[in-house]
């Protein structure tokens, strides 16, 4: 399995490389790479074994079947991070409209990997117990997201939800301009260890900002995870906007996720670039579908 080091060290060349097919062909290659023996051997029952109680466990280290990332497609999960630990994500969002052309014309196109990618990456470390912060930085806009996150209620039997809010700000031309501060909350409830649902209202302020208007966009993230045989998931979500600038449509993603040991490899399809708050606040593109991936490394 590839180190920290190694995978950092790796992902930094990825992120200056121009040419997004052969960040494909390396994010394949990593994951091909990563997997362990003994994590394609194990069965089932050892997994479940290894996630004793989903709901309710005490250690934030412990596997959780029914939801295993930090993000679902874009919006932010309930998911703990051990105290001092860390997870590294990478994302693409490849810049080919798998709606527009002929099946032939998307495949001489490799389905939208030979016109480019908006890429990001995110380190997010865990500063106490139930504290998260991150760092992301995509490529759409150079904008940098700073954010924060404490799960501050854990479904429990005597608790039918989790709930974590979350406070972030963001400024494209890397940090120096179009400021959009952003707050809001996920609550989340698991039924048993196949199925997570997400609700995340958010609110953004200055999402207008390329119109040099002051305006503000509250929208309400709806999504959901569900576990098909051991480590293979389906995850939906859609934002859909309630309040305020609300440009194009409803920015929308769905995902088919595979969990490796500690990495998990996630192919998207989106109607969006979008993937901070500030940019999911603006909605998507009408007739409008995009091939891309994340790919996230837990460190613990």
């Amino acid at each position: 399995m590839a180190t920290a080091i190694d995978l950092v060290s790796m992902t930094s060349r990825l992120v200056r490389q121009r040419h997004s097919r052969l960040a494909a062909v390396w994010v394949f290659a990593t994951l091909a790479a990563a997997i362990p023996a003994s994590a394609q051997s194990a069965p089932e029952a050892a997994e479940a074994a290894q996630a004793a109680s989903v709901v309710g466990e005490d250690d934030a280290a412990a596997l959780n079947l029914a939801e295993p990332d930090f993000v679902a497609v874009n919006l932010p999960t309930t998911l703990r991070l051990p105290r001092y630990r860390s997870n590294f994500r990478l994302t693409h969002r490849f810049a080919g409209n798998l709606r527009n052309g002929t099946f032939g014309q998307q495949a001489g196109n490799l389905f939208g990997i030979d016109q480019g990618a908006i890429i990001g990456f995110e380190y997010r470390f865990a500063v106490a117990t139930d504290v998260q912060a991150a760092f992301y930085r995509s490529s759409f806009d150079k904008t940098i997201q700073l954010y924060g996150k404490y799960d501050a209620v854990r479904q429990r039997r005597s608790m039918p939800v989790s709930i974590s809010p979350v406070v972030s700000i963001e400024g494209s031309d890397n940090f120096q301009e179009k400021y959009a501060p952003a707050v809001g909350a996920t609550i989340s409830r698991q039924v048993g260890t196949r199925v997570a649902g997400y609700v995340t209202p958010m609110w953004v302020h200055n999402t207008a900002a390329s119109l040099d208007a002051h305006r503000d966009t509250t929208y309400v993230g709806i999504g959901g995870r569900v576990r098909l045989g051991s480590s293979t998931y389906v995850v939906g979500e859609i934002a859909a906007r309630v309040q305020g600038y609300a440009p194009g449509e409803p920015g929308y993603g769905v995902s088919i996720e595979k969990r490796v040991g500690a990495h998990m490899f996630s192919l998207t399809f989106t109607n969006t670039f979008a993937t901070t708050f500030g940019q999911l606040a603006r909605g998507g593109a009408a007739n409008s579908l995009f091939l891309g991936f994340n790919l996230g490394r837990k460190f613990f």
